[in-house]
């Protein structure tokens, strides 16, 4: 079933006069064969494992920073494609969930976890790393969410994301929730979501100004990898974003909990 819908994703994307073939090394797979369906950066793909862009960028940065996954407790947000599933082989633990609106919190919906980014269910400091993929621009209130995900990750974790970067620093917000409704700011845009056939609203394109909203959120430090530094072939990359917990407060305990309560 995963095998035939990933055949059906790439071939509606395919261009023979633009496609390609290069060897390279994929972060899930290690030596593998790299191809370009199109000249589209979505349409990069792992032969092997069918990565698509994202994940091979996030995945890279993963494998810099986090070299030894069997030594760590790990949260994404997702129960599908090829990161969940490497973290599933490889973490010492791996917490894969879905948001399901029609689902209870914490339970399982058709044999996957549902979690809602706005309020999980998961203790505090209970994570090493926290990783999700083009999530956050679909979250009404990414100022809670991303406490969420502070609150959740221990003492000197680390989080690693990736969000549509528009190229700007400020954020530019497309669509807002308001007295329970959503209220358009710009012609709404959907993105292409696995689990939902009409896509998924996009209610932000976020700037360089998302390192600010994690300092916020209560992390001590937070970066930008650009888009070059995934050294993909055909000049694909995409930018990820890193953002460190503090390890310890200024006497030396643990830091606190975000004010987020479930």
């Amino acid at each position: 079933m995963r095998l035939t819908k990933r055949l059906r994703s790439g071939l509606s994307i395919l261009r023979w006069r633009e496609f390609a073939v290069a060897v390279g090394v994929c972060p899930f797979c290690g030596r593998s064969v790299l191809v370009r369906l199109c000249r589209d950066p979505r349409g990069l793909r792992c032969l092997r494992c069918a990565a698509g862009l994202a994940h091979l960028s996030l995945g890279k940065v993963m494998r810099q920073r986090k070299p030894d996954l069997g030594s760590l407790d790990v949260c994404e947000l997702s129960a599908q494609g090829p990161l969940a599933d490497h973290l599933r082989r490889h973490a010492r633990s791996a917490a894969v969930s879905e948001y399901f609106p029609e689902a209870a919190r914490g339970e399982l919906h058709d044999g996957v976890r549902c979690e809602d980014v706005l309020r999980l269910t998961y203790p505090d400091a209970t994570f090493d790393l926290v990783t999700h993929t083009e999530v956050l621009e679909h979250v009404a209130d990414d100022a809670r969410a991303l406490s969420e995900l502070h609150r959740v990750l221990k003492p000197g974790g680390l989080m690693l994301f990736t969000v549509p970067l528009h190229g700007g620093e400020a954020t530019i917000e497309r669509a807002r929730i308001r007295g329970g409704t959503i209220e358009h700011l710009l012609p709404p845009v959907y993105h292409r979501d696995p689990l939902r056939r009409e896509g998924i609203l996009a209610f932000r394109d976020y700037g360089s100004d998302i390192i600010g909203r994690l300092q916020a959120a209560g992390f001590e430090r937070a970066w930008i990898v650009p888009s070059e530094a995934s050294g993909l072939p055909w000049g694909f990359g995409y930018a990820v974003v890193c953002a460190e917990r503090r390890s310890c407060d200024e006497h030396g305990a643990p830091s606190s909990s975000s004010a987020w309560k479930n």
